[in-house]
């Protein structure tokens, strides 16, 4: 088994699970799946990421502000958590994202981790050259942090049964996953990673 993959779980915060303020369909069915991806990584001792919008109160991303969205995953509430049934193993690397007042930042590589280390930097330390991402929501923060990691030179892998989208208008999620696919991601579910993995 390379070491150079890495699992990246994108968002899966309590504010876009059902009843979150701003809540993908059905964005809590993932979690199960994840939970399994989170088991093969550790059995396999690769590391694994998880960002997560880590917003101020204040900030131009919110409606109030001049922003597209409703107040979500403020710093330090009950929705800005992660879902109570992600199974996160107390290595996983936490990436802030949104932090700033200004900035819309969708893509996980817009965030750093605990000691203001940028996503990128830690994955070139840790020498990773293929990311496994899911997560939420599909069309939107799954879709920038794989379009951005392609664009850095990583090979993905996006976990189509472990991503969820909005889908604000009909068919977003789909033409996200079509998108992401054009410009070089390969798409992989559980069973065939685990099938490929056992070999």
């Amino acid at each position: 088994m390379k070491k150079d993959r890495a699992l990246l779980i994108v968002d899966l915060q309590n504010d876009f699970c059902p009843h979150g303020a701003l809540a993908v369909p059905q964005g809590d069915k993932i979690v199960p799946l994840i939970n399994k991806y989170i088991k093969l990584f550790s059995k396999n001792k690769l590391p694994i990421f998880a960002s997560r919008d880590w917003h101020p109160k204040k900030t131009t991303h919110f409606k109030k502000f001049g922003g597209l969205w409703p107040v979500h995953c403020v710093q330090g509430s009950k929705g800005a958590q992660f879902h109570p049934d992600l199974k996160l193993p107390k290595e996983t690397v936490i990436i802030s994202k949104g932090m700033s007042p200004q900035k819309d930042s969708y893509s996980a590589f817009d965030g750093e981790d605990s000691s203001g280390q940028p996503l990128y930097n830690l994955l070139k330390i840790l020498r990773i050259k293929e990311l496994y991402v899911g997560g939420l929501a599909t069309d939107y923060c799954v879709k920038e942090t794989v379009l951005e990691a392609l664009r850095k030179g990583f090979k993905v892998r996006l976990l189509l049964d472990a991503v969820k989208g909005v889908n604000i208008k009909k068919g977003d999620s789909e033409k996200a996953i079509q998108e992401m696919k054009t410009q070089g991601a390969k798409l992989i579910n559980f069973k065939e990673l685990k099938a490929r993995w056992s070999v």
